[in-house]
């Protein structure tokens, strides 16, 4: 299938809200891909990655994590959290265009992404940050969205101060600087009759020393 992530006016010159959470530096653009190459994207994703329900370990038992998920990137980049290690798998073409539109985007590069179906409402994602070692103390995470929306819930690690967003399709977050260092982050279950929502998170990882 030949389409292009980068022919519409949009994409040179994206919409950025600054969201103002204390101690963090995220960002938020909506319709960063337009409804229809979201849709592409969301459908292709589907079918090219080999989608598995992996297990972690929490409190000391292992346990089926509530989604399915995929760990693409370069080569050297094994990613471990919560007692599970993922050897990456090769970069797919809409994975390569997609990250190569978050580099433009944010003038930054990245090397690996987790990919995540949540097939419904009651697929979802514990609270937790992303401060492994090898992502670095100040990472830059990017987070697209393909398909239904979902409430994206920060919250402050020493207040409690909890803060949503809603996700939209074709979106894209930014958490940088020292977000992960003060904030958890997640997506609740709901028993609302919802559709499947696969997002992308773009991160660079370093070699661990």
């Amino acid at each position: 299938m030949q389409y292009s992530l980068f022919d519409d006016s949009s994409a040179a010159h994206p919409v950025r809200q600054e969201l103002r959470l204390p101690e963090a530096d995220v960002s938020y653009y909506p319709n960063w891909l337009a409804a229809g190459k979201a849709s592409t994207c969301q459908h292709a994703l589907e079918d090219e990655l080999p989608w598995a329900q992996d297990t972690i370990k929490l409190f000391g038992k292992a346990v089926k994590i509530p989604r399915l998920q995929s760990w693409h990137g370069d080569p050297e980049c094994a990613y471990t959290y919560s007692g599970l290690t993922m050897t990456p798998k090769p970069w797919t073409a809409t994975l390569q265009r997609i990250r190569e539109r978050c580099e433009r985007t944010l003038n930054t590069r990245f090397n690996s992404v987790l990919a995540n179906w949540y097939r419904h409402g009651q697929d979802s994602m514990s609270l937790h940050a992303d401060n492994e070692p090898e992502l670095g103390p100040r990472p830059v995470i990017a987070s697209v969205t393909l398909g239904e929306a979902r409430p994206f819930i920060f919250k402050h690690r020493e207040t409690g101060q909890r803060y949503t967003q809603v996700l939209e399709h074709g979106s894209l977050l930014v958490m940088a600087g020292s977000t992960q260092s003060h904030y958890l982050h997640g997506i609740a279950k709901t028993k609302k009759p919802i559709q499947g929502r696969i997002n992308l998170t773009f991160r660079f990882l370093y070699p661990r020393s």
